[in-house]
This record gives structure tokens, C-alpha cells and sequence, in this order.
């Protein structure tokens, strides 16, 4: 009788452990299977994220290409501005009282690490006038003038120290009034007239500042 129960208590483990053992392999399986999949959304996740990186990469490329189209075209459009007003400059500073006798363009001083640039220079024995010139001007325009181009001038240009410096900017259209801003800030103030040539706009009373 024991002999029975103790056979019968061994095939019952023994069902239990092939259960078991069955279930293992079939977790393995689903494992194994799940272990696949997680591998193949990672190929896919890293093949989306090279096509992205890609994707990413050529528009960068296009918009790198395409920003250094619009800065060459605003030197270009910053050259022909300049060609147009330049011509009349040294007559209409003349009818101001201001004998000229020196014009230079585009002219540019590297000093510890820093540039600045001038878009027109005009020069006579005691007087300096760094001149921007400017497509459209606003307030934000002048004020960069004065700070990044007249204050520092003469620390760039050690060469007219000995001279007054004046500030002036040429536009062909204004925003903000900054054109009476800029005179305010004692700018001589230039733009095109009625007959296409440059004029200056500021009045017989007006008091240049000095820099």
C-alpha cells in the first residue's frame, strides 16, 4: 500500500516537473521571440534615426547654401547702395561748410581680435566722418553706429587721433523716424532727394557730435 502511494506521489512530481520543464521551454520560446522583436524595433529605430540624422544633415546643407546666397547678395546690394551714394557726397558736404579731400570705401582695421569695418570714409586736415550706409534704417542701425563704429574709431584708426571725428548714415528708406533719431544723436543725416542725388537733410542749425 505504501509501495502505491509512494509510486503514485512520483508520478505525480514527475508530471509536475515536465510541466515545469514544458513551461520554461515555452517562456525560452516567447523570450527568444520577444528578444527578436525587441532586436528588429531597434534596427528599425536606428535605421529612422540615420534617415532623420540624413534628412537633418541635407536641409542643413540646402540652408547653409542658401544663407550664403543672401549674404552675398547683401554685400552685393550693400556695394551698389554705397556706388549710388558716394558720388555726390563731397559736393553736398561742401554746401555744409565741409571742404573734403579724401573718400575711401569699404575700408576695414582688425585690432585684438575685433574688426571694424567702414562703409565710406570721409577725411579732410581736422575732420574724420565715418559714414554707414544702409538700405533701410531704423533706430537699431544708428545706435550700432555710434557704439561699434564711432566710439571705438580712433582706438581702430590711431592714425586720426589728432582729428574730430563725426558720424553720418546714408539710406535710401528710414524706419522709426530713425532718421530724426539720428540727428538727435548728431548725425549728419543723408538720403536721396527729388533729383535722385544725395542730399543732407540736417539744418544749418545743426550741431554735430563729436567722437
Amino acid at each position: 500500500m505504501n509501495d502505491d502511494i509512494l509510486k503514485n506521489q512520483a508520478n505525480k512530481t514527475w508530471e509536475m516537473l515536465q510541466e515545469l520543464i514544458l513551461q520554461n521551454n515555452k517562456q525560452n520560446m516567447e523570450y527568444e521571440q520577444r528578444s527578436k522583436e525587441i532586436d528588429q524595433r531597434f534596427k528599425e529605430t536606428d535605421q529612422k534615426f540615420k534617415e532623420t540624422y540624413d534628412l537633418i544633415k541635407a536641409s542643413s546643407q540646402k540652408t547653409d547654401k542658401y544663407l550664403g546666397k543672401v549674404k552675398e547678395f547683401d554685400r552685393n546690394w550693400g556695394k551698389l547702395v554705397e556706388s549710388l551714394v558716394a558720388p555726390s557726397m563731397v559736393e553736398q558736404f561742401k554746401k555744409a561748410k565741409l571742404e573734403i579731400d579724401g573718400m575711401t570705401q569699404r575700408i576695414m582695421k582688425r585690432k585684438h581680435g575685433k574688426t571694424l569695418e567702414i562703409d565710406i570714409l570721409l577725411t579732410n586736415s581736422h575732420i574724420v566722418i565715418p559714414i554707414e550706409v544702409k538700405t533701410t534704417l531704423n533706430v537699431e542701425a544708428v545706435n550700432e553706429h555710434i557704439e561699434k563704429h564711432l566710439i571705438p574709431f580712433k582706438m581702430f584708426f590711431p592714425e586720426y587721433k589728432d582729428k574730430t571725428v563725426y558720424g553720418a548714415v546714408a539710406y535710401i528708406h528710414v524706419e522709426e523716424n530713425a532718421d530724426r533719431f539720428a540727428y538727435k544723436k548728431g548725425l549728419y543725416v543723408l538720403t536721396f532727394g527729388d533729383n535722385d542725388m544725395v542730399i543732407i537733410k540736417n539744418d544749418p542749425q545743426f550741431k554735430p557730435m563729436s567722437f
